[in-house]
């Protein structure tokens, strides 16, 4: 998995230590929302299950492969 140094720092928070690789990569593959931002940067989302049914959105790249940022992101409900 591709990452920026930011994606590395943040992730070292104690709110997103417990996001398992697995999941970001499900949320890569398989979103089950996509929007581009203006900056054409990519957000996906997807629900984990496993994290008691939170929705992971993951940040990628303009390259659609590197991943910016990673959380549960509080906004989306089922």
């Amino acid at each position: 998995m591709k990452t920026t140094r930011y994606f590395e720092v943040t992730r070292a928070r104690p709110d997103r230590s417990g996001i398992k690789d697995d999941w970001i990569a499900s949320v890569v593959e398989y979103p089950e929302q996509e929007q581009i931002q203006e900056d054409g940067g990519i957000r996906r989302w997807r629900c984990i299950p496993e994290a008691d049914g939170k929705h992971l959105r993951v940040i990628l790249l303009p390259d659609g492969e590197t991943v910016h940022n990673a959380f549960f992101d509080r906004g989306v409900r089922s």
